[in-house]
């Protein structure tokens, strides 16, 4: 039986020419596999036909929206994640769901090799290969690009010397990977951090500098989940793509970091990632209402270190399988309605109300009908603060 290898497909130039390539070098039959994440460009199906007139025996696409926006999406808000506090996790999110389906498609038709088309440089190629070694340690993996130099150049030589499809496609002078979590974007001109980003650089959101009448909108959460958009049920999927158009249209979501890569250097990126923001910052102002001070303390802690995992590629690690259910934990109270007014790039809460709100108007008024017994706090106070005071008493009787 020839032997088969399954490539993750996404229609460029990398991958296409990786399907020609591999089945020159080892003999193989390649198997594209591709997964609608809400990315949009290219009709799926016009993708699905160039696998395979670049040579692939077979061409899987899949849609998998929903299933990454209510199996990887909705963790990241969950847990607020938000690696060195500013990026949602955009293409870390993706990685897992694709190793998925990859992974599957390897026993469906009985390949011992898994492919990708990542470079040397990046954390896609840590995401992929530590994934399939996590759900199926038996199968091998096999990095064109990365480990045969496969340089963009020969690529395109190869392209033009097999008549590929691909070889006419324009190119972007910038590495572009989106879903429907947001749009990362980088390579070209960006590379010289003292550049600025133009407006050329963005896709899912407008300028913010330009006046617009405000947004106002109202998102329902059910249990950490978002369930309703003004009233409306939505579906998690519904309510990415809802605010990504709507916080899109304001601006929000713009990022511009110098991020600490997995591979040891740091790396410009420009992301934009509108919904997620949003989302993130509604569900983050309902956790302030709903979540008991030292569990929410804590979640701050668990979210960041969650971040991280899933950034360094580790998804399917015990320790993020165990922070999974401690967040799942979390937000069992995590139901309740948070307005905020979208405008100028910025998502602003303007209004909480929930039926598990931990907030007494009673005890928090400065006003008439106080009920918090102040005559409480002189003893509290000075118990809170005798571990202190006999430090530095004593301290100060050491000379120190």
């Amino acid at each position: 039986m020839t032997e088969r290898v399954v490539l993750a497909y996404s229609g460029g130039l990398d991958t296409s020419v990786a399907i020609g390539w591999i089945a020159e070098e080892t003999g193989a039959e390649v198997i594209a596999v591709a997964g609608d994440v809400g990315q949009g460009g290219e009709d799926m199906e016009v993708i699905r036909r160039r696998a395979l007139d670049c040579g692939a025996v077979e061409s899987i696409v899949a849609d998998v929206r929903d299933e990454f926006a209510d199996d990887f999406c909705l963790p990241a808000l969950q847990a607020n994640a938000l690696y060195m506090d500013r990026y949602p996790l955009v293409s870390a999110l993706s990685r897992p769901l694709i190793v998925k389906h990859l992974v599957a498609a390897a026993k469906q038709h009985g390949a011992s090799t898994v492919a990708h088309g990542c470079t040397g440089k990046g954390n896609d190629q840590v995401r992929f290969e530590v994934g399939i070694g996590a759900l199926a340690p038996d199968l091998s993996v096999l990095a064109p690009v990365r480990d045969s130099g496969m340089t963009r150049d020969k690529a395109i030589a190869f392209a033009e010397e097999k008549g590929l499809p691909i070889a006419t496609t324009k190119k972007s002078p910038y590495s572009i990977d989106q879903n429907v979590w947001g749009r990362a974007v980088e390579t070209g001109f960006l590379e010289d951090i003292w550049n600025g980003p133009i407006e050329d650089v963005y896709e899912y959101t407008q300028d913010p500098s330009v006046a617009r009448e405000p947004d106002e909108v109202v998102i329902g959460f059910t249990a950490g989940v978002p369930t309703t958009i003004d009233g409306r049920p939505v579906t998690v999927l519904q309510a990415i793509e809802e605010l990504n158009t709507r916080a899109g249209a304001q601006g929000v979501g713009r990022l511009d970091m110098v991020e600490d890569r997995l591979v040891g250097i740091k790396s410009r990126e420009v992301y934009e990632a509108p919904g997620a923001i949003a989302l993130i910052t509604a569900h983050s102002e309902l956790e302030a209402v709903t979540v008991e001070r030292d569990l929410a303390r804590f979640k701050r802690t668990v979210g960041q270190r969650w971040a991280e995992l899933v950034y360094d590629g580790l998804w399917f690690s015990p320790l993020k399988k165990a922070l999974d259910a401690f967040v799942a934990e979390s937000q069992q109270q995590v139901t309740g309605e948070i307005r905020m007014t979208l405008s100028g790039g910025r998502a602003v809460v303007t209004g909480r109300r929930s039926d598990a709100s931990l907030y007494d108007f009673n005890l928090a008024t400065y006003d008439t009908g106080d009920t918090f017994d102040q005559g409480l706090a002189k003893g509290f106070v000075q118990l809170w603060g005798m571990p202190s005071k006999l430090a530095a008493a004593r301290d100060q009787r050491l000379g120190q």
